[in-house]
Protein backbone atom coordinates (compact mmCIF):
# COMPACT_ATOMS: atom_id res chain seq x y z
CA UNK A 1 0.00 0.00 0.00
CA UNK A 2 3.03 2.43 -0.53
CA UNK A 3 2.88 6.08 -1.79
CA UNK A 4 0.11 6.64 -3.67
CA UNK A 5 0.36 8.69 -7.20
CA UNK A 6 -2.72 9.15 -8.82
CA UNK A 7 -3.04 10.14 -12.69
CA UNK A 8 -5.68 12.22 -14.14
CA UNK A 9 -7.27 8.83 -15.74
CA UNK A 10 -6.88 7.45 -11.89
CA UNK A 11 -8.76 10.52 -10.84
CA UNK A 12 -11.79 9.37 -13.60
CA UNK A 13 -12.20 6.48 -12.54
CA UNK A 14 -12.25 7.41 -8.94
CA UNK A 15 -15.29 9.93 -9.45
CA UNK A 16 -16.89 7.37 -11.38
CA UNK A 17 -16.61 4.60 -8.84
CA UNK A 18 -18.10 6.84 -6.50
CA UNK A 19 -20.89 7.51 -8.61
CA UNK A 20 -21.63 3.91 -9.34
CA UNK A 21 -21.91 3.62 -5.89
CA UNK A 22 -24.22 6.48 -5.32
CA UNK A 23 -26.31 5.55 -8.17
CA UNK A 24 -26.75 2.01 -6.82
CA UNK A 25 -27.83 2.92 -3.29
CA UNK A 26 -30.46 5.13 -4.96
CA UNK A 27 -32.27 1.49 -5.17
CA UNK A 28 -33.55 0.80 -2.19
CA UNK A 29 -35.82 -1.41 -0.64
CA UNK A 30 -36.35 0.65 2.59
CA UNK A 31 -36.49 -1.30 6.22
CA UNK A 32 -34.56 -0.72 9.36
CA UNK A 33 -31.63 -1.04 7.49
CA UNK A 34 -32.40 -0.46 3.40
CA UNK A 35 -31.86 -2.90 1.18
CA UNK A 36 -29.99 -1.44 -1.67
CA UNK A 37 -27.42 -2.05 -4.09
CA UNK A 38 -24.32 -0.37 -2.73
CA UNK A 39 -22.54 -3.17 -1.70
CA UNK A 40 -22.55 -4.85 -4.84
CA UNK A 41 -21.07 -1.28 -5.65
CA UNK A 42 -18.60 -1.35 -4.10
CA UNK A 43 -17.76 -4.98 -4.83
CA UNK A 44 -17.80 -4.11 -7.79
CA UNK A 45 -15.81 -1.01 -7.77
CA UNK A 46 -13.31 -2.32 -5.78
CA UNK A 47 -12.58 -5.38 -8.22
CA UNK A 48 -12.48 -3.60 -11.15
CA UNK A 49 -10.54 -0.86 -10.21
CA UNK A 50 -8.57 -2.22 -7.85
CA UNK A 51 -7.77 -1.89 -4.29
CA UNK A 52 -5.87 1.96 -4.13
CA UNK A 53 -8.95 3.21 -6.39
CA UNK A 54 -11.61 1.54 -5.33
CA UNK A 55 -11.08 2.28 -1.39
CA UNK A 56 -10.47 6.18 -2.65
CA UNK A 57 -13.82 5.49 -4.71
CA UNK A 58 -15.68 4.61 -1.65
CA UNK A 59 -13.68 7.44 0.55
CA UNK A 60 -15.47 9.88 -1.95
CA UNK A 61 -18.59 8.67 -1.88
CA UNK A 62 -18.49 8.91 1.56
CA UNK A 63 -17.17 12.78 1.88
CA UNK A 64 -19.86 14.08 -0.75
CA UNK A 65 -22.28 12.05 1.61
CA UNK A 66 -21.05 13.63 4.45
CA UNK A 67 -20.73 17.55 2.80
CA UNK A 68 -24.85 17.29 1.58
CA UNK A 69 -24.86 15.54 -1.42
CA UNK A 70 -28.11 12.84 -1.38
CA UNK A 71 -25.78 9.89 -2.50
CA UNK A 72 -27.08 7.90 0.52
CA UNK A 73 -29.93 5.79 0.15
CA UNK A 74 -33.20 6.90 -0.29
CA UNK A 75 -30.95 10.61 -1.91
CA UNK A 76 -30.27 11.57 2.23
CA UNK A 77 -26.99 12.86 2.87
CA UNK A 78 -25.07 14.87 6.22
CA UNK A 79 -22.82 14.03 9.04
CA UNK A 80 -26.05 12.96 10.48
CA UNK A 81 -26.85 10.29 8.50
CA UNK A 82 -23.11 9.12 9.30
CA UNK A 83 -23.28 9.29 12.66
CA UNK A 84 -26.93 7.70 12.73
CA UNK A 85 -27.46 4.31 13.69
CA UNK A 86 -26.73 2.86 10.12
CA UNK A 87 -23.86 4.91 9.38
CA UNK A 88 -21.17 2.35 10.66
CA UNK A 89 -22.18 0.42 7.42
CA UNK A 90 -21.55 3.26 5.62
CA UNK A 91 -17.98 3.86 7.17
CA UNK A 92 -17.49 -0.39 7.15
CA UNK A 93 -17.40 0.08 3.52
CA UNK A 94 -14.42 1.76 3.83
CA UNK A 95 -13.41 -1.42 5.82
CA UNK A 96 -14.00 -3.65 2.87
CA UNK A 97 -11.95 -1.26 0.85
CA UNK A 98 -8.88 -1.24 2.92
CA UNK A 99 -9.33 -5.40 3.24
CA UNK A 100 -9.51 -5.73 -0.46
CA UNK A 101 -6.24 -3.35 -1.06
CA UNK A 102 -4.50 -5.15 1.53
CA UNK A 103 -5.45 -8.50 0.99
CA UNK A 104 -5.52 -7.87 -3.31
CA UNK A 105 -1.97 -6.32 -2.40
CA UNK A 106 0.03 -9.01 -1.09
CA UNK A 107 -2.01 -12.53 -3.02
CA UNK A 108 -3.09 -10.78 -6.35
CA UNK A 109 -5.91 -10.20 -8.45
CA UNK A 110 -7.46 -14.38 -8.54
CA UNK A 111 -10.48 -15.10 -7.59
CA UNK A 112 -8.73 -17.13 -5.23
CA UNK A 113 -7.58 -13.61 -3.32
CA UNK A 114 -10.70 -11.76 -4.13
CA UNK A 115 -13.29 -13.84 -2.81
CA UNK A 116 -11.63 -14.11 0.68
CA UNK A 117 -10.91 -10.11 0.82
CA UNK A 118 -14.39 -9.21 -0.32
CA UNK A 119 -16.19 -11.52 2.16
CA UNK A 120 -13.93 -10.90 5.05
CA UNK A 121 -14.63 -6.91 4.03
CA UNK A 122 -17.68 -7.73 4.48
CA UNK A 123 -17.65 -9.28 7.49
CA UNK A 124 -15.46 -6.45 8.84
CA UNK A 125 -18.38 -3.63 7.86
CA UNK A 126 -20.96 -6.31 9.34
CA UNK A 127 -19.08 -6.05 12.75
CA UNK A 128 -18.16 -2.75 12.67
CA UNK A 129 -22.19 -1.48 11.33
CA UNK A 130 -23.68 -3.56 14.08
CA UNK A 131 -21.02 -2.54 16.96
CA UNK A 132 -22.27 1.42 15.82
CA UNK A 133 -25.99 0.57 15.12
CA UNK A 134 -26.07 -0.91 18.56
CA UNK A 135 -24.17 1.91 20.18
CA UNK A 136 -26.50 4.54 18.62
CA UNK A 137 -29.69 2.77 19.05
CA UNK A 138 -28.81 2.26 22.68
CA UNK A 139 -28.76 5.93 23.16
CA UNK A 140 -31.38 7.32 20.93
CA UNK A 141 -34.18 4.35 21.48
CA UNK A 142 -33.24 2.02 24.53
CA UNK A 143 -31.18 -1.18 25.15
CA UNK A 144 -30.89 -3.96 21.85
CA UNK A 145 -29.38 -7.09 22.53
CA UNK A 146 -26.76 -8.19 19.91
CA UNK A 147 -28.77 -11.31 18.89
CA UNK A 148 -31.52 -8.53 17.88
CA UNK A 149 -29.51 -5.93 16.22
CA UNK A 150 -27.78 -9.04 14.27
CA UNK A 151 -32.19 -10.09 13.35
CA UNK A 152 -32.36 -6.77 11.92
CA UNK A 153 -29.02 -5.58 9.95
CA UNK A 154 -27.42 -8.60 9.31
CA UNK A 155 -28.97 -12.15 8.90
CA UNK A 156 -31.74 -10.83 6.42
CA UNK A 157 -28.29 -9.28 4.46
CA UNK A 158 -26.33 -12.68 4.11
CA UNK A 159 -27.79 -14.09 1.25
CA UNK A 160 -28.61 -10.86 -1.01
CA UNK A 161 -25.16 -9.40 -0.20
CA UNK A 162 -23.41 -13.13 -1.49
CA UNK A 163 -25.11 -12.77 -4.61
CA UNK A 164 -24.20 -8.96 -5.04
CA UNK A 165 -20.84 -10.39 -4.39
CA UNK A 166 -21.10 -13.03 -6.81
CA UNK A 167 -22.98 -10.47 -9.39
CA UNK A 168 -19.91 -7.94 -8.92
CA UNK A 169 -16.93 -10.74 -9.79
CA UNK A 170 -19.14 -11.76 -12.63
CA UNK A 171 -19.50 -8.14 -13.98
CA UNK A 172 -15.43 -7.43 -12.61
CA UNK A 173 -14.65 -9.91 -15.13
CA UNK A 174 -16.37 -8.40 -18.32
CA UNK A 175 -15.32 -5.05 -17.50
CA UNK A 176 -11.80 -4.95 -15.82
CA UNK A 177 -10.04 -5.36 -19.01
CA UNK A 178 -11.33 -2.69 -20.53
CA UNK A 179 -10.08 -0.53 -17.77
CA UNK A 180 -6.60 0.50 -17.96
Amino acid sequence: MGKMKFKTVDLAYVALGAGLIAVCSWLAIPTTVPFTMQTFAVFAVLSILGGARGTASIAVYLALGAVGVPVFAQFTAGVGILLGATGGYLVGFLLTGICYWITTAKYGNSLRAEIPALALGLLLCYAFGTAWFMSVYNRQTGPVGLTTALAWCVLPFLLPDAAKLALALTVSRRVRPRIK
